[in-house]
């Protein structure tokens, strides 16, 4: 359990319109369903009470912003700081002339490519094989199926640690493979998108194409966190994997899957630490069998227990 400074914020936020929560409890908030308290969680009511709340927030005060969790492992020992869940009122999608998606950062990907479907809006079926919501994609330069954020974006709108509202185009972004050269800093609200048009029976069935592929290759249905590693240049991580002999690979409950060895599993009662273990073993045996090092794709968050 960490300090309640619930109370300071709200004192020194008078106007702050969204709710705060001392200790709260964050394996809810992760697909892994492991880890300890957030010190605070905050679920702003809208972008304008979230600028507000960090206009008046000590700029030293930690802040980790959470959307879905399917690609994020928060330790044991919790987050120390302020942890900012971007829930309902950041998830608006709207279609707009010249066949564009505004979407709110909070908005899951899947939604998105729905509501661009529906709209005759080709060009972004791939966000239906992303596990996430839209700030994720936008951190992490989301893709999947043969498409990328970087593909589709027109802008890309956030606040940073003072509250101020700012702009990015695609090239501000500085996207590159599952990256953005956005400071980490900057809390990414909303997107504008760029689609093409499109029959929606057809742009549907693409859609249906990635949810079955997804289904006979990923354990989608699991307490898993999505791509655990990234792919290194010209190799790919499940292969690496694989080939180090580690499908199947267990700590306790935590398991490298025998489906898609790229994933790990919660099979119910591991901790964040046996699954931050089994990657880090994971990695070493990729290291000693083929001299790869591979980068964590899953951001992992928070304190271990002592």
């Amino acid at each position: 359990m960490f300090p309640d400074i619930t109370g300071a914020l709200k004192s020194s936020m008078p106007n702050l319109r969204g709710k705060l929560e001392a200790n709260a409890p964050t394996a809810p908030l992760s697909w892994f369903r492991t880890g300890g308290p957030a010190q605070v969680l905050f679920s702003p009511a809208d972008a304008e009470d979230l600028g507000y709340f960090l206009s008046r927030l000590d700029p030293a005060m930690p802040v980790l912003v959470v959307g879905l969790g399917s690609n994020l492992l928060i330790r044991d020992g919790g987050w120390a700081g302020v942890m900012i869940r971007l829930g309902k009122a950041f998830s608006e999608i709207t279609s707009l002339p010249g066949y564009r998606i505004r979407a709110g950062a909070g908005a899951p990907d899947v939604k998105v490519a729905r509501v661009a479907a529906d709209a005759g809006i080709s060009g972004l079926s791939f966000l239906r094989g992303i596990p996430g919501t839209i700030g994720g994609a936008l951190r992490m330069n989301g893709g999947a199926y043969g498409g990328e954020t970087k593909d589709v974006l027109v802008e890309a709108v956030g606040l940073t640690r003072r509250g101020e509202r700012v702009s990015f185009s695609n090239q501000q972004m500085g996207f590159s493979y599952r990256h953005t050269g956005v400071p980490d800093d900057v809390i990414f609200t909303e997107a504008l998108f760029q689609g093409k048009p499109g029959d929606p029976e057809t742009i549907l069935g693409e859609m249906n194409a990635i949810t079955e592929a997804r289904s006979s290759t990923q354990p989608v249905n699991t307490r898993t966190g999505g791509s655990t590693f990234k792919n290194p240049p010209g190799l790919k991580a499940w292969e690496l994997v694989d080939k180090a002999g580690c499908r199947g690979l267990r700590i306790g409950d935590a398991q490298v899957s025998e489906m898609h060895c790229n994933f790990l599993i919660n099979h119910g009662a591991a901790t964040a630490t046996d699954i931050e273990n089994l990657g880090e073993d994971v990695r070493r045996r990729v290291r000693e069998t083929s001299g790869v090092e591979l980068d964590w794709e899953i951001k992992r968050v928070g304190q271990a227990l002592a």
